[in-house]
């Protein structure tokens, strides 16, 4: 069967594993196998079809992609359980969706926007495996048209907060209460390093599971981030760590939105 190998610079976690798997979906061929090695940035894909219709699907996502070999291979055997994957991809998104309203509201209450912005990455998180879940055994347009409202809502999220961290950047007259801002990024560590164990514990190889490792890999920096920003507000009675670590947040996430948003307008 052919095989094709993809160096794909950009590709770092989930995210872009689902974009990638979504835009394959209009590929004329049959796509029999995909390997995704989000820890070396490569794909595999064992497909039957037309090979430069495959590299431009790929290429239109513009995540700086480059074909490393093309040849005959078999296939190999998928020896995981998609039941334990689709319970696993429940869990991870109720926890994400939780934080989010947790918070959200003490983000709030405490006038951290380090807090509510990390409150939207968790769920950026849960909207990239809520469009995971959905778009299972759907029609490419149905996938769109999830990944089109996840895009507008994210984009739409992120939007706000950018605006109202630009108004608190011009009066930055306040401090926030740095021991919520570290007592709640600290229970959301937790979380998701209770979720890093546990997948981790699997030992499996399969390509969803091991992005999920990568992508709560990095919602553990980013509440490492905000903790850091807690500290240094304390310390300094000054609103500026909690807003650039906002900024910084908001801006990823932004970011993400836009790439959904614009897969599901190709």
């Amino acid at each position: 069967m052919e095989h094709a190998r993809f160096h794909i610079a950009k590709m770092d976690c989930p995210s872009e594993e689902n974009l990638i798997r979504l835009k394959l979906q209009d590929f004329k061929g049959t796509i029999h196998f995909l390997d995704f090695d989000l820890e070396q940035r490569e794909l595999a894909i064992w497909y039957e079809g037309e090979f430069p219709r495959l590299q431009s699907l790929i290429a239109d996502l513009e995540l700086s992609d480059r074909v490393l070999s093309r040849d005959w291979q078999k296939p190999p055997e998928l020896k995981e359980n998609p039941r334990r994957e689709r319970r696993l991809l429940i869990y991870v998104l109720l926890i994400n969706f939780s934080f989010f309203f947790i918070e959200l509201f003490t983000g709030l209450y405490s006038i951290s926007f380090g807090l509510q912005a990390d409150g939207l990455d968790m769920l950026a998180d849960a909207l990239v495996y809520g469009l995971a879940l959905m778009a299972l055994n759907r029609s490419v347009s149905l996938q769109k048209r999830v990944a089109l409202a996840a895009g507008i809502l994210q984009i739409s999220l992120a939007g706000l907060g950018l605006y109202s961290l630009g108004i608190r950047f011009t009066a930055a007259d306040y401090t926030p209460l740095s021991s919520v801002m570290i007592a709640t990024s600290f229970l959301a560590l937790l979380a998701n390093s209770w979720c890093l164990y546990l997948l981790h514990s699997h030992r499996s190889k399969k390509a969803s599971w091991q992005a999920s490792t990568i992508f709560t890999s990095n919602d553990v920096i980013i509440n490492a981030g905000v903790i850091t920003a807690g500290v240094l507000v304390w310390y300094f009675q000054s609103p500026w760590p909690d807003l650039l670590i906002g900024l910084t947040i908001f801006l990823i996430v932004a970011y993400g939105a836009f790439r959904i948003f614009k897969l599901s307008k190709t």
